[in-house]
């Protein structure tokens, strides 16, 4: 919930965060480099998997800690990684045991 709070004679919402200012070419190319690490780690995953010689139980801690993973390197981004990655995770454990 957002209160309006008198700070020095000025005005601030509490619970808004102030806009950052423009990323620095240094920070958009760690950005990218953590965006491609993850895509590389959850390929290898769903490759492994794809190859069906894994145990379900395998299989499942594999997605899991692919999750984990993710959130490490994105620690805000959860609904993201649910939206992008969860579904082609599911699917695939759908098709290689018949199981979500």
């Amino acid at each position: 919930m957002l209160k309006l709070a008198q700070i020095n004679s000025g005005v601030h919402w509490e619970g808004v965060k102030p806009v950052k200012e423009k990323p620095t070419e240094r920070e958009i190319l760690e950005e990218n480099k953590k965006i491609r690490r993850l895509q590389l780690m959850v390929n290898l995953v769903m490759n492994v998997i794809s190859q069906g010689n894994l145990p379900v139980e395998e299989a499942s801690e594999l997605v899991a800690s692919t999750k984990r993973a993710a959130l490490n390197l994105f620690p805000d981004k959860e609904l993201a990684y649910d939206l992008i990655y969860k579904p082609k995770l599911q699917r695939l454990m759908l098709e290689v045991y018949r199981i979500v």
